[in-house]
């Protein structure tokens, strides 16, 4: 596939998705943009010696003239939070980094599609899209997609079946005020209570979901991986690396990322994740499913969290 990605910060998370990238027919060019010269340099190259066992691929540090004619740009730069930093804190710092990146980029590539990796990513999604002046089918927040991929393994676990045959999402902020509507989960076309139903009268035995301890996996994996091993960035490389095959498919499909929303559920003008309809054009239009009641209400709530942070934010 002749296609050009940008990648902007060559941390953990932007090394490995330029890696995750390098071995894959996704791009054709990679190109790696840092602030610290020597550190993208050494990553550019430790990446593409690698290469030789694909096809030709180019792996490069730039900076941002370089990523002129970018299909895709993947913004990932941000610091982690610090002991006793609070969220806003730490919050309004990479929205201070993200304002200093954010007019030379869009410079180089007016005409990318942009995908906003950096944390808080719902706020950092928001933020873009009100200073970059790029049209809002542009711009998409990885948002719950990860989150979405960490719920349908555990219930693939649980039942014993393939994630592919999984329909299930999670809404919301990427982060603590995210929900899982068991309304729209399905598994081949049966609610996951269905599904459980048919299978013990064919003699499947495994234990009845537990809905609350499921969400709460969902919720606390990241901050487990952390503990154990002071970051993660692998599973959220491999979930950027798949939205960006389908941001260079040739038709749409529905996935669960951040984009602003004009009144879906009665909300209005924060960026958090719903299902998208996304494609070679970007995030062309909401999918905005029937939720229950209550879910619509997790929904609002999940949102204003978010505008009470950013009203704290100097934007």
């Amino acid at each position: 596939m002749s296609s050009k990605i940008t990648i902007i910060g060559a941390g953990s998370v932007g090394s490995t998705i330029a890696y995750t990238l390098s071995n894959e027919d996704i791009a054709s060019k990679i190109v790696m943009i840092d602030i610290n010269k020597k550190k993208v340099a050494g990553e550019a190259m430790d990446i593409i010696q690698g290469a030789s066992f694909r096809d030709p691929i180019e792996v490069v540090a730039g900076d941002y003239e370089d990523a002129a004619g970018s299909d895709i740009v993947i913004i990932t730069s941000g610091i982690a939070r610090k002991p006793g930093q609070s969220r806003i804190e730490l919050t309004q710092t990479n929205v201070d980094i993200l304002k200093g990146i954010t007019p030379e980029i869009v410079k180089a590539a007016p005409n990318a599609l942009y995908i906003i990796v950096s944390n808080p990513v719902d706020i950092m999604t928001y933020v873009f899209t009100k200073i970059s002046g790029l049209p809002e089918k542009q711009i998409i927040g990885s948002g719950t997609l990860l989150d979405t991929a960490r719920l349908r393994y555990a219930l693939s676990e649980h039942f014993e079946v393939a994630q592919r045959n999984i329909h299930a999402y999670v809404m919301g902020e990427h982060g603590d005020s995210s929900f899982v509507p068991w309304s729209l989960a399905k598994i081949s076309g049966a609610s996951v209570d269905e599904y459980a139903d048919m299978m013990k009268k064919y003699g499947k035995e495994f234990k009845d979901l537990d809905k609350d301890a499921m969400a709460e996996y969902v919720h606390k994996s990241g901050g487990k991986i952390i503990e154990n091993k002071g970051a993660t960035f692998y599973a959220v490389s491999v979930s950027v690396c798949r939205l960006c095959s389908l941001l260079l498919s040739a038709h749409n499909s529905i996935s669960t990322v951040s984009t602003m929303l004009h009144g879906e559920y009665g909300i209005d003008d924060v960026c958090l994740s719903i299902p998208n309809l996304v494609g070679p054009e970007g995030a062309t239009c909401k999918v905005p499913v029937p939720l229950a009641d209550e879910e619509a209400e997790k929904l609002r709530k999940s949102a204003a969290m978010l505008k009470n942070v950013i009203s704290q934010l100097e934007l």
